[in-house]
């Protein structure tokens, strides 16, 4: 179409859509920003000022008097408040009610006859006639004017903690069967709701939409205490990967036979009746046909379970476990940024390490994604 032709209703419609595709994609660009930015310029300022220089106002604590120096018959305590790190001095003061008294470059008469002296560099002096006493340094408050900083540090923090690469196999090892085993259970079953006419079909169909709205948090505990007694009765452990793949399997069950049997059910009837004319048994019929034509609904699947099961850590907890172990990439994440929030800044870089393969798994299988939900609203025979 040519863009003269086109409606103002149309250039409305794609406007929004950028709008759309903008917001939703704005959160993740953030925190790829802030994965990769100094940790103390992403604790004063957002994502969104990476590129600007930053501000901070922080304070600095100068050596005790032992370390004075007697020079010109002066004694001298000299050091750097900015201790290393980038960044230019625009004010400074030794009170906290004054914290940006005197600009850089000035000099401050201190309460007892000192005088502090600190450069846009940072670099200071605390000069006296006497020599100066005390256990501790004086305080000196400043604001720093930082430039743009970006850093790897935080993903190797990340990489570099122990247990990554076995809990990053957890990961794969619970995610992989955990959507392989419902996938094949459900096409047996949605195949069987859609083209195979038995007493209670529809009875069993309702159930299946019914347990869509199961909360997962409600059946928890109830189907760890079953699972922990029929394990009991034949001698297997609480805590294994058998436990947390059933558990996976029971909860996207409903999902994926729902999704499976209505797009199953759209599927030309021509076809099974034709295969049927020709001798073919219901088995041959759902592997030689039905599977392939299925293949967007079943990637549409694969998408979400996976990715379900990847960033999944309380069912994980219940079913496989704390143990160094057993802890999966959630968990072992979750440990490494401390009980009381400490080392926050390893957040950004954990979010983007933990989507790294269900991107790669989106993307493998995308195409298939819109047709595969599309075709759940098509009214089957």
């Amino acid at each position: 179409m040519n863009p003269a032709t086109r409606s103002p209703l149309m250039w409305v419609v794609h406007l929004s859509v950028l709008l759309i595709v903008a917001l939703w994609t704005m959160p993740t660009a953030g925190l790829l920003i802030s994965s990769l930015r100094d940790k103390d310029q992403l604790a004063v300022s957002g994502w969104w000022t990476a590129l600007a220089t930053s501000s901070r106002n922080d304070v600095a604590r100068a050596p005790s008097a032992d370390s004075q120096v007697e020079r010109d018959g002066k004694f001298v305590i000299s050091g750097n408040i900015l201790d290393g790190r980038a960044g230019q001095v625009s004010a400074f003061g030794f009170s906290s009610r004054e914290p940006a008294a005197f600009k850089a470059g000035e000099t401050a008469e201190l309460n007892d006859g000192e005088k502090l002296t600190v450069q846009a560099d940072g670099s200071f002096e605390i000069v006296s006639d006497t020599r100066m006493e005390g256990s501790r340094g004086q305080r000196i408050f400043f604001t720093a004017a930082a430039p743009p900083r970006f850093t790897l540090d935080n993903y190797k923090e990340v990489l570099g903690a122990e247990g990554i690469g076995a809990s990053f196999i957890n990961s794969l090892t619970v995610a992989v069967p955990s959507t392989v085993i419902p996938i094949l259970i459900a096409a047996f079953a949605a195949y069987a709701l859609a083209w195979m006419p038995f007493p209670g079909r529809a009875i069993l169909i309702a159930v299946v939409v019914g347990l869509l709205v199961v909360p997962l948090q409600m059946s928890l505990i109830p189907l760890l205490k079953l699972y922990n007694g029929v394990g009991a009765f034949f001698g297997v452990p609480a805590k294994t990967y058998m436990g947390i793949w059933l558990a996976h399997t029971g909860f996207g069950l409903p999902l994926a036979i729902y999704l499976l049997r209505n797009y199953m059910a759209g599927l030309p009837r021509e076809i099974m009746e034709s295969a049927r004319v020709d001798g073919a048994s219901d088995f041959d019929i759902f592997v030689k046909i039905v599977l392939p034509l299925s293949f967007p609904a079943l990637a549409s699947f694969a998408i979400f379970q996976f990715l379900w099961t990847w960033n999944d850590l309380l069912v994980a907890i219940v079913f496989l476990g704390t143990g160094q172990d057993q802890l999966v990439l959630t968990g072992r994440l979750v440990n490494l940024l401390g009980s009381r929030g400490g080392n926050w800044e390893i957040l950004t870089a954990s979010a983007f390490i933990t989507i790294v393969v269900p991107l790669i798994v989106f993307f493998a299988l995308q195409r298939y994604l819109v047709r595969g939900l599309l075709a759940g609203s098509v009214k089957g025979g």
